[in-house]
């Protein structure tokens, strides 16, 4: 009898020697991130076979809480959230994947990724701390989360071999009873065989803030290209044990953000090319921090590398540019200055220089490059005016307005995102100078209008100005001779700040409102329902609207009329285009040419905002999974002055070239900076 013994195969992921070993063998991570929620689920496969294309063989992503739970203990994982179905795609890709579940994440997401309801539940003071208070709300939602993706660890058979505890937190705090729970939190749902990480920048003092020292933890860090990366790993090495530190840069960014009113971000791609080839050289392991729109077509390229010991890890991350933008815009606060992020926040790296370095190195066969997505121009699209905003306001569910004496916070509110209406009555004697409006603090920019309550009905409200965070001022107001009047305050929240100490950024009116020194009370705070990407039905109350009033418009062509020429007040515009054959239904873009401020919607599809007169983004890009076979509806609303003959054109490449750094926006901006003493 002949005996066979055979070994049992056992799947493990782990450190030694400073290297990443994978079921007994070194293994070179070549990784990059691609965010799920930042692109439709039709368009992922894409992504990842272009990743493959520019040799990776890791996939990092974060997942940002707000996503998946928009209201306290009303969990979504489906569509654009279903993260399981994302991981499991990676797998069969032959991807691994490195997971970032915060439960801060930053990710120049809205508010680092917390849900925006936190801010109703618990001081500012106790985000990101080992408060009990903020604990409780972070130990529900990982006690849904890490459950979901613990059967896709690598040593249970899925692709995923290291999770992230928190992110850069010796930047935020240094609160290690917090990150200890943390790691018990984790390694409760998650065992002790997957590897946990840290990432902080490259400094001793962000590591010494967020490094959980011992072996529970490996600590990778974090720079950019213009910094030398050795002697940042060596400083890695103190504080991991020996030989348990891989030289790991987390996030190696090759690009950066644009900001409303600046010049579109570039990065020149020899420089990140050499860069990198330092690294690898070294038999470093990196990860480019990138945002890709895809391979070869340089659309909004910003890459997270991380690499460690002949191993690369560049993280890439894909981004809609837009389709997030009115729900989850990305914010930055830098010492008292407020600036928000444009659509299309990271820019132009050309990935064939970085592919050329990976192959080098990696020695492995990298798929051919697939070609580019095609892009179409339907043309011009001719829109009409379907409702003024305020006349839809009467519509509204009267559970949704709140009442109170003082203004509240769009939070107070029960609302994230969109806009909030605030109405008050007052009673004002004209005199020689008319009355000076003055709003201490409002997040993030108000528009003003006046209109009679008493007489006058079929008057329009009157637009009086527009108060803006970043260059708060007092307002004239013009005398009405109105036995009494209606103030209307339409606030537009334009994203939460999702970094830095100034993290806890309510959204609305912040405080008192005074009319001639005079605290003005009765107010009526209204929300306007834009949906948020993650609310199903994903259908808007006033897409809706517009659509069923378009084809009453056009058969009463008189009514453009009654609207006249009138500027500066929130109006809805509503057109289509169709697509003929289904191989015509392809991406495209929205030029906003001629129009102001807004957002806009094609099939109730909310794609974000545009700002043509501040720049530099031009177009809104618009993905073919979300067009329809026939006819489409494009449904806008123009907050101030729209394009003279009412068109939006549908083109097939993006612009950057639309305002300038000498933009109102930017002076505004500098000098704000020379006001707090920047």
């Amino acid at each position: 009898m002949v005996c066979t013994l055979y070994q049992v195969h056992t799947r493990k992921f782990e450190i030694d020697d400073d290297m990443f070993w994978k079921d007994g063998k070194p293994f070179q991570i070549i990784g990059g991130d691609l965010h799920y929620f930042r692109t439709l689920p039709e368009y992922w496969e894409d992504r990842l076979l272009r990743a493959k294309a520019l040799g990776l063989n890791t996939i990092q992503t974060y997942i940002p809480w707000n996503l998946h739970e928009p209201k306290p203990g009303n969990f979504t994982f489906n569509g654009i959230a279903n993260i399981v179905s994302f991981i499991q795609l990676c797998q069969k890709l032959d991807f691994l994947v490195l997971l970032r579940p915060g439960p801060y994440i930053c990710a120049e997401w809205d508010l680092g990724g917390f849900p925006a309801w936190l801010l109703s539940k618990i001081p500012a003071s106790r985000l990101r701390s080992s408060d009990p208070g903020y604990l409780q709300w972070v130990e529900r939602w990982w006690g849904v989360i890490l459950p979901k993706v613990a059967p896709l660890l690598y040593n249970n058979g899925g692709p995923i071999i290291m999770v992230q505890i928190e992110n850069e937190f010796g930047s935020y705090g240094d609160d290690q009873a917090y990150l200890h729970h943390l790691v018990a939190l984790a390694r409760g749902y998650l065992g002790d065989e997957i590897i946990l990480y840290t990432t902080d920048g490259g400094t001793r003092e962000t590591l010494e803030k967020g490094t959980i020292r011992g072996n529970a933890v490996f600590s990778a860090v974090d720079f950019s290209t213009g910094e030398r990366p050795w002697p940042i790993f060596n400083l890695q090495k103190e504080f991991n044990p020996p030989g348990k530190s891989p030289p790991l840069t987390a996030e190696f960014y090759t690009g950066w953000l644009t900001h409303w009113g600046e010049n579109i971000a570039t990065t020149d791609a020899n420089t990140t090319a050499a860069a990198l080839n330092e690294i690898l050289a070294g038999k470093g392991w990196l990860m480019v921090e990138q945002i890709l729109d895809s391979i070869m077509e340089q659309i909004l390229v910003m890459m997270y590398w991380i690499t460690s010991l002949i191993s690369l890890r560049m993280i890439m991350m894909h981004q809609l540019r837009n389709l997030v933008t009115l729900t989850m815009l990305n914010m930055k606060q830098f010492e008292g200055l407020y600036k928000a992020f444009s659509n299309s926040n990271f820019h132009h790296c050309n990935p064939l220089a970085i592919r050329r370095v990976i192959q080098h190195y990696s020695g492995a066969l990298i798929p051919s490059v697939p070609s580019n997505n095609e892009k179409i121009g339907y043309g011009p699209i001719q829109l009409q005016k379907v409702a003024f905003l305020f006349d839809l306001i009467h519509m509204m569910d009267p559970v949704d307005v709140a009442v109170s004496e003082e203004p509240l916070s769009m939070e107070s509110t029960d609302r994230s995102f969109g806009f909030l209406l605030y109405t008050t009555e007052y009673v004002a004697k004209d005199n020689d100078d008319g009355h000076v409006l003055f709003i201490p603090e409002v997040h993030d920019r108000a528009q003003v209008f006046l209109s009679c309550s008493s007489k006058n009905k079929g008057v329009r409200p009157t637009s009086v100005g527009i108060i803006e965070r970043w260059s708060n001022r007092r307002l004239n107001l013009p005398n009405t001779r109105c036995d009494s009047n209606t103030l209307s305050i339409l606030v537009e929240n334009m994203g939460r700040i999702n970094y830095g100490r100034y993290l806890f950024d309510r959204k609305g009116i912040l405080s008192s409102v005074y009319l001639d020194n005079n605290v003005l009370h009765g107010w009526k705070m209204i929300p306007l329902p834009f949906n948020n990407l993650n609310e199903i039905p994903r259908v808007d109350f006033f897409s809706q609207i517009a659509q069923s009033r378009l084809s009453k418009i056009i058969a009463k062509r008189g009514l453009e009329a009654k609207f006249g020429n009138i500027s500066g007040e929130p109006t809805l515009y509503s057109g289509y285009f169709y697509v003929d054959e289904a191989n015509l239904r392809k991406d495209t873009y929205l030029s906003f040419g001629g129009w102001t401020k807004g957002i806009a919607f094609i099939n109730e599809f909310n794609l974000g905002r545009f700002w043509p007169v501040v720049g530099p983004q031009c177009n809104l890009y618009v993905p073919a999974p979300i067009l329809r076979l026939g006819k489409n509806i494009l449904v806008i609303l123009e907050l101030e002055s729209p394009n003279r003959d009412t068109v939006v054109h549908s083109v097939d490449r993006p612009d950057f070239t639309c305002g300038s750094s000498k933009s109102n926006l930017s002076q505004q901006l500098l000098s704000h900076q020379h006001s707090v003493g920047l």
